[in-house]
């Protein structure tokens, strides 16, 4: 028993294939949450801010001021109310049926044609302080697009500003579901690699079948690599599957290596594996080893690997604190994968920092499985 068997690790790994096969919350865990997960980031939630409702205040009513009403009409950026009285949009604005108000004061139309300044009050709800900066760039898009059309028909003598043409790169219709969505495969690999993997040891503690494993002359690793390869396969298939759907179902480019990005899953798939097996091993009960990987697998990665919040914004000790989560360098790897493209010497020190802490996961879990079964 002193050497690693094959012949003893492909039988217990028949055995756990069968034992996978007979679990139907298994497959619910490694592919209808996935497909759970895709749906809600991918048509539920969303960055932009398109079709923001907009309150348009006309006490000008010349053909000026209905010129700008048919600018800020003719965007899609908004949802444009347009009226005569304050007191009602006001009302709309204090209700939250409203997120701004355009005022166009009566002398507009005057100060235009004159060329001197002719001030627009934007009235905004900063109850949700990013759709209120989103809309006061729209509105100021909306009226220096305006004011320059303006000046071409010669209808005013204004001086105009340089004229800016930007480029975005990498993301050129700025759509927040192209960042969400790869962001959001590694919140799911998390979760499959630490759900999975949290019940395989607390279910044979719980079942009273560890006792019996331990009379056979099956050693501690052959026994946790066996439990670890199928479910290392089914995480596979469910990153197959996601990435399959946000290319083809959602639309999302995918500019980088296949090659690249099955490598980075396959590493951060041990190091979730190796999270899971931990809080398997501590624990001998399959309720609390599946709250336990919830917690630690579900929040770092949701919270802490920059896939919503940006990490630079965080403070230095919560940045600090990221160094040590996989998911940090996997959304990294799968945004560029996605967006960017990736090369190998763009990704290494990211796998490389990655399979450290799948080793250290992967190894103390075996100590720590050992020095529970002595």
């Amino acid at each position: 028993m002193t050497h690693f068997s094959f012949r003893r690790f492909f039988a217990y790994l028949k055995k756990e294939e069968k034992q996978i096969l007979r679990d139907p919350s298994t497959f619910l865990i490694a592919f209808v949450l996935p497909l759970m997960m895709l749906f809600i980031f991918g048509y539920g939630v969303s960055l932009d801010a398109d079709k923001v409702p907009l309150g348009l205040l006309l006490e000008d009513t010349s053909p000026t001021a209905r010129s700008l009403e048919n600018a800020f009409l003719g965007t899609n950026y908004f949802k444009v109310k347009t009226s005569y009285n304050r007191a009602e949009l006001e009302e709309d604005l204090t209700g939250g049926r409203l997120r701004g108000v355009v005022i166009v004061p009566q002398d507009f139309s005057i100060k235009v044609l004159e060329g001197t300044v002719a001030p627009l009050q934007v009235l905004l709800d900063g109850s949700e302080p990013n759709t209120a900066r989103f809309a006061l760039n729209y509105t100021e898009g909306v009226v220096n697009n305006w004011g320059i059309q303006q000046k071409i028909e010669g209808k005013t003598s204004v001086i105009l500003p340089l004229q800016m043409e930007p480029r975005v790169w990498f993301n050129d219709s700025l759509k927040s579901r192209y960042v969400l969505l790869p962001g959001s495969i590694a919140v799911i690999m998390t979760l499959i690699g630490t759900l999975l993997t949290a019940l395989v040891v607390a279910r044979e503690w719980e079942r009273g079948t560890m006792e019996a494993l331990m009379a056979t002359p099956i050693r501690i690793s052959e026994m946790l690599l066996a439990k670890l390869v199928p479910y290392f396969l089914l995480g596979l298939s469910a990153m197959i599957l996601c990435v399959f759907l946000c290319v083809v179902l959602f639309g999302v480019p995918f500019r980088g290596s296949y090659l690249i990005l099955l490598v980075a899953t396959s590493i951060f798939l041990l190091a979730a594996l190796g999270v899971g097996l931990l809080v398997s091993s501590t624990t001998r009960n399959q309720f609390v080893a599946s709250q336990i990987a919830i917690i630690i697998g579900f929040i770092p990665a949701f919270m802490l690997s920059g896939f919503v919040f940006e990490i630079s914004s965080m403070p230095e000790i919560i940045q600090a604190m990221t160094y040590v989560f996989p998911p940090r360098y996997f959304v990294t790897i799968l945004q560029s994968s996605f967006l960017s493209g990736t090369t190998w010497a763009l990704v290494m020190p990211s796998l490389l920092i990655m399979l450290l802490i799948a080793l250290f996961f992967l190894g103390i879990s075996v100590l720590n499985m050992r020095k529970r079964l002595d």
